[in-house]
């Protein structure tokens, strides 16, 4: 994108942000949903589709365009980019990059327009940050029974299996979905990827999970009944790319919620700065003691380190230098990094941080899932040795 229009947009949201969103955050916290009306004003804004090909009418934004911008929807509760989170990141990006041109056609306009949502449907029961262990299955049924013209042309695949901690599940359109086709080859070669409409027969979303944070972010079981899906379905038209397209995406979103992280870290900074210099204990601001001082210097070197690191990485990613181990050391580092920065918060504020409605309170809880989803830290520990290591193998 032209730097000058960058700047605009990151300018725009930025204001909408801090403006609009963070307003309403309690009310957010209260109702655990986003208001339609923010949700229109970020459909509004491309947000839906800021990471998608600007020829299916996205914002095509770069990897390094995309942390900035990431930095400034961090800022505000996680749930207000989880919205859209998806339709840009793990879900659309398998779309993006593995779909054939129908199926990019079909869907690729509709989730940047914010007019569809794309859930992720990978992890499992016994399946979660290693996604060759996948035991959904779709089986190839030649024939077909569906009335769909489609099915009758190419036949159709049998879903059977349970999803889980599915983001978005709820208000889903469409699901990308992770099965096994061949349980005769390596396990990480028999998965497929297939676009599975939610109103299909034989798929049943479950109710949203009740989570310690992070309140108007809706995750899900997500089952499959012998569901029936035409063949036009299967990502790209080939079975066996589950695998390669979980990661590539995965990869890329790593380094987004890297870069979430770094902004919320960075609110979370704000607030503990603001306290410490209004409070007072003894008589004067808790902020001339040294201790909180400390907390707050501690704080603020790790929010610049990861920031740093955030944009080095995407600068990498972009040029192709590292696509694999820089995401893993950035998402590692920064969601570790903003647990830390969320601890220190609370300790800033003392009792008040950890009461009910105050903000660093919240973002003690949203921040903890970030050490977990899109990989846990221990993944990302065993992918960086990995990657470290295989010069020698």
């Amino acid at each position: 994108m032209d730097p000058n229009v960058f700047d605009d947009v990151l300018r725009t949201v930025r204001d909408f942000v801090r403006g609009e969103v963070v307003p309403a955050e309690d009310e957010i916290e209260r109702t655990d949903a986003i208001p339609q009306r923010l949700r229109e004003a970020a459909a509004g804004m491309g947000l839906f589709g800021f990471a998608l090909p600007e020829e299916h009418g996205g914002l095509g934004l770069s990897m390094s365009e995309d942390v900035r911008l990431a930095m400034e929807l961090g800022y505000a509760v996680p749930a207000f980019r989880s919205m859209f989170g998806t339709n840009n990141g793990i879900a659309g990006q398998v779309i993006v990059k593995y779909g054939t041109e129908e199926q990019q056609k079909r869907w690729l306009p509709r989730l940047a327009a914010g007019e569809a949502i794309a859930s992720f449907a990978l992890t499992e029961d016994g399946a979660g940050s290693d996604p060759s262990s996948v035991k959904t299955k779709a089986v190839r049924d030649e024939g077909g029974t569906s009335r769909s013209s489609e099915a009758e042309s190419g036949g159709e695949y049998v879903l059977s299996g349970a999803k889980r901690f599915i983001t978005n599940a709820p208000h889903a359109d469409v699901l990308v979905v992770f099965a096994r086709t061949d349980s005769n080859v390596e396990a990480h070669k028999g998965i497929s990827v297939f676009l599975v409409e939610t109103g299909l027969d034989g798929v049943r979303i479950g109710p949203p999970n009740a989570k310690m944070g992070q309140a108007g972010a809706h995750t899900a079981e997500v089952f499959f009944d012998d569901a029936r899906v035409p063949a036009s379905a299967l990502v790209g038209g080939e079975e066996g790319t589950g695998f390669s397209a979980a990661m590539s995406s995965l990869t890329r979103g790593r380094l987004h919620i890297a870069a979430i992280c770094v902004g919320l870290a960075g609110r979370i900074v704000e607030e503990s700065v603001r306290f410490a210099a209004q409070a007072e204990q003894g008589g004067e601001p808790i902020s001339r003691f040294q201790l909180v001082q400390a907390l707050l210097a501690e704080s603020q070197a790790e929010y610049y380190a990861g920031r740093s690191m955030v944009l080095e990485a995407a600068r990498e990613y972009d040029s192709g230098a590292d696509t694999r181990l820089a995401p893993s050391c950035a998402k590692l580092f920064c969601s570790e990094m903003v647990s830390r920065v969320a601890d220190r918060a609370v300790q800033v504020h003392g009792g008040s941080g950890y009461m009910r409605g105050v903000p660093a309170e919240r973002f003690y809880r949203d921040a903890r899932v970030f050490r977990i989803y899109e990989g846990t830290s221990e993944i990302q520990k065993l992918i960086i040795a990995k990657q470290l290591l295989r010069q020698f193998s």
